[in-house]
């Protein structure tokens, strides 16, 4: 694991316009690892002016060649998996196994449908007497998060390309090593230069100047409701294009006729991966008042598998770990029962958080409302079908969730009336085609599959 110390610009790494650096913290124990440029205005000008020169070209560049080059980028992924899966593992504290599994798999999966797609989408449709071409946006500014740092610049990165787009990557200032493999892959898979390029830096500096910069034609970000509620008004004063992928506080449905003990260890084991920071993490498990009390106990069993520095990692800054112990504080002030965890550190070094079970939660909490972004479950009562649709849709958000029941028939026409964009129906599993994105203050657009690839193409239609 190297650190670069510039900025990959133009299919180079150049130096940084300042001498200002970030520190990366390891939040296993706390010790700095690297240090990474901080990025200025004058750095992400830079990047955007390489991304306009390239966008001619590589928009007109046939889509199965595009697709050879996502290809030949899914398979350096693949071959540096180890080095990557360590990476993550340094700088965002995911257990081995859950990095390997998740933060170095899934991205390959995702790069490998957009070389796919790339080289099967219609792009140009005929319709009665006109013919549609389906073009690609311009330069985009993509603005990653630290949570899935591979997997959220892999989710933008591969459909921009794929739609004939070209990149400047802004990723988040806690895991920058991640991105700079990155980027050191893109040339391995003979990236042209400008196609795609990297600044690190804080958001408040280089992420704003990239949302602001007049030449980029799209924006897209993954990040909290609002940081996301000010690129939305930045990029709408200037009529540019966005894509938001925001904050969530999803349901988890167990209706009477499900197997509640696998709804409920499910339940459990999806909050705990990736030690909760999981926009789409079911934290609200909802449970009929007949079994509540089964389901509350079933939980703490659950989570007690789930050790700090074992099963389970740190959060990803000493920041975000006083967040959630503070919100697991204010529960506790709300009248919210502890049945497993607590506010208190798991462990003397590191950002940990005990995973934490809360009882006896009722919807107008705060915990029940806000993101929470840690290892923390709230199981809230319902008294009927309709009391369950009341609670699971009574949040600003819509990102994500789950219905469990006895059958697949009965758990679909209760997801139907959720106001979410994402529902795994008993325990359905992650699909790289499917769409993933908000209703609500969860988001504007799509990621993922043909819906995602669309977020980077715009429409022209000819007439004959």
């Amino acid at each position: 694991m190297k650190a670069h110390d510039g900025m990959y610009i133009g299919g180079a790494w150049r130096p940084a316009a300042g001498t200002d650096t970030l520190a990366v913290v390891n939040p296993v124990d706390e010790q700095v690892i690297a240090h990474v440029p901080a990025g200025t205005a004058e750095d992400v000008d830079a990047a955007v002016r390489a991304a306009r020169a390239a966008f001619p070209g590589w928009a007109a560049t046939p889509p199965a060649e595009r697709a050879a080059r996502i290809g030949a980028l899914r398979d350096v992924l693949a071959a540096r998996k180890d080095e990557i899966a360590a990476t993550v593992t340094a700088e965002l504290g995911s257990p081995l196994p859950m990095s390997q599994m998740v933060h170095a798999g899934v991205p390959v999966l995702v790069a490998g449908s957009y070389a796919e797609l790339a080289a099967t989408y219609a792009f140009e449709q005929r319709h009665g007497n006109s013919t549609v071409f389906l073009e690609p946006v311009g330069v985009v500014g993509a603005i990653t998060p630290w949570n899935y740092p591979l997997h959220q610049i892999v989710a933008k990165v591969a459909p921009a390309l794929a739609a004939g787009c070209t990149v400047v990557l802004k990723p988040a200032e806690d895991t920058p090593l991640t991105a700079q493999l990155f980027a050191e892959a893109t040339e391995e898979a003979g990236l042209p230069a400008g196609v795609f390029n990297l600044v690190t830096g804080l958001g408040p500096v280089a992420g704003q100047a990239l949302a602001e910069h007049q030449d980029v034609d799209l924006v897209s970000f993954t990040g909290s409701t609002a940081v996301g509620r000010r690129i939305g008004a930045t990029a709408g004063g200037a009529v540019k294009r966005v894509a938001l992928e925001l904050g969530g506080k999803s349901a988890n449905v167990i209706l009477p006729s499900a197997d509640l003990a696998r709804a409920v260890n499910v339940g459990i084991a999806n909050v705990m991966s990736n030690s909760g920071q999981t926009c789409s993490a079911w934290t609200r498990m909802l449970v009929d008042a007949e079994r509540y009390e089964e389901a509350v106990a079933l939980a703490a069993a659950a989570v007690a598998k789930y050790v700090p520095g074992e099963r389970v990692g740190p959060l990803v800054n000493a920041q975000q770990q006083a967040r959630v112990r503070g919100y697991i504080e204010k529960g506790i002030e709300e009248g919210a029962r502890v049945v497993a965890g607590g506010p208190e550190a798991p462990l003397a070094t590191g950002y940990y958080v005990s995973p934490t079970v809360f009882a006896d939660v009722t919807p107008e909490m705060t915990i029940a409302q806000e993101e929470i972004f840690g290892p923390v479950v709230s199981i809230l009562k319902y008294e009927d079908e309709a009391d369950a649709l009341r609670i699971a849709n009574g949040t600003v958000y819509g990102l994500a969730g789950a219905v469990w029941a006895a059958d697949d028939e009965e758990a679909v026409a209760f997801a139907r009336r959720m106001d979410t964009g994402q529902v795994d129906i008993n325990g359905g599993r992650f699909n790289p085609l499917a769409p993933f994105g908000g209703y609500k203050q969860s988001g504007v657009g799509r990621e993922l599959g043909e819906h995602g690839l669309a977020e980077y193409l715009q429409t022209k239609s000819l007439q004959f």
